[in-house]
């Protein structure tokens, strides 16, 4: 069926509003578990905390990199949900032997296998979100599906805090919880169909062969990558963060608030950026979500008092809602479609790279230095990845 002649649920493509619904449930899942995990890991497992982190840091970057191989493996084969199911599925299932683990290093595997799911279903989505859409509603179907997932990560650390009591602090019940809450959005995948492409009178070209190269690609898609990379080796970890408004001696339920306010700030919006890109360009929403990051950056470098912390964080839930989604959106239009899955491959893998060097550098000079010097930092990187954004594609200024 022609995308323009679908019918649409609640101003959405079908596809559009289904995968939303798979993400708020997935993170909510997610988050339930993972929100508990650091108290889980030194509390019942007795794991140094060291470990805490590096299970993270290797899980992201194990992700960072199969995101890229699926987006080609999903180009290759021109199916997007098969993959986009495995993932999930992958992850959910992991969620399920979280509650017989008896030692840390079995979170460390189990951990790894979740982010290998993530790292096959990211791209393969991402893809089909764009090719469920025409482009004038790239912007905002992306933003719609970023806020959803919010809602989910949200919700699911909101639901564990008040779940854990009810069930006498049982971590491997609320492990079962999230395991139950995670099939549901394996499930939604029904109603989420595969785009089906015209055919064409031309012989189709070979597929490429996988490779890490940009070669192939266009000279504004890599200088893309490039700032998204540089601009996010100065986004510190929101657990740094968070470590900010701790110093200034806010008790222990004052800090998970200012971690809802960023994600209130992110929900509110997401949807509204989105739409705003389509009709401004995508260039202009992700340059003014840079320059919120930088300003949050600043304020909570210059200004030590409550009110301002808030505003930090709140401007740098404006930055992801202007990014998160108008990225996926605007790479989707800088590739052409054979590669489309590819290209949000190397658009996450740059996201998420960098975010791990950026809360190794960060962390390290906010260890050694102190917060300020290590926010200046990061706000220092941050107007270099905004130059250089700038600079990108400057003769197609409705792009």
């Amino acid at each position: 069926m022609p995308i323009e002649s679908q019918k649409k649920i609640l101003g959405l493509r079908p596809n559009v509003f289904w995968l939303g619904l798979v993400s708020l449930l997935n993170d909510f899942s997610s988050e339930l578990i993972y929100s508990v995990m650091p108290a889980f890991l030194t509390a019942v497992l007795g794991a140094p905390p060291i470990l805490v982190g590096f299970i993270e840091g290797f899980a992201d970057a194990l992700a960072s990199v199969l995101k890229i191989y699926s987006g080609w493996f999903s180009d290759k084969i021109r199916k997007r949900k098969i993959l986009a199911v495995t993932g999930y599925t992958i992850s959910t299932a992991t969620r399920w032997f979280l509650a017989l683990v008896a030692n840390f290093w079995q979170v460390f595997i189990l951990r790894a296998i979740d982010r290998v799911g993530k790292g096959l279903r990211d791209s393969p989505r991402d893809a089909l979100i764009s090719e469920s859409v025409e482009v004038k509603e790239l912007g905002k179907s992306f933003g719609y599906h970023r806020a959803m997932d919010g809602v989910g990560s949200a919700l699911g650390p909101l639901c564990a805090v008040l779940l854990l009591p009810l069930i006498l602090n049982d971590y491997r019940l609320l492990f079962k919880i999230g395991f139950v809450v995670g099939i549901l959005s394996v499930l939604t995948f029904i109603f989420v169909k595969d785009v089906k492409k015209e055919k064409t009178s031309e012989p189709e070209e070979p597929h490429p062969p996988f490779s890490f190269s940009l070669r192939d690609y266009s000279h504004n898609f890599k200088v893309y990558i490039a700032a998204v990379f540089v601009f996010g080796l100065g986004v510190m970890p929101l657990a740094l963060l968070l470590l900010k408004a701790q110093e200034l001696g806010l008790n222990s339920y004052a800090i998970p608030l200012m971690y809802f306010i960023y994600n209130l700030s992110f929900i509110i919006f997401a949807i509204p950026a989105g739409k705003l890109a389509d009709r401004l360009g995508d260039k202009k929403i992700i340059a003014g979500g840079f320059l919120a990051a930088v300003l949050a950056y600043l304020e909570l470098a210059f200004f030590a008092t409550v009110p301002a912390v808030i505003l930090g964080f709140i401007l740098f839930g404006i930055y992801s809602a202007m990014t998160d989604g108008v990225e996926r959106a605007f790479a989707a239009k800088l590739v052409s479609s054979d590669k489309i899955a590819t290209g949000q491959g190397f658009l996450n893998a740059a996201v998420g790279i960098s975010s791990l060097l950026a809360g190794l550098v960060g962390g390290a000079i906010w260890t050694q230095f102190g917060s300020n010097t290590a926010l200046l930092y990061g706000a220092a990187m941050m107007v270099v990845g905004l130059l250089t954004f700038i600079h990108l594609n400057r003769h197609q200024n409705n792009v």
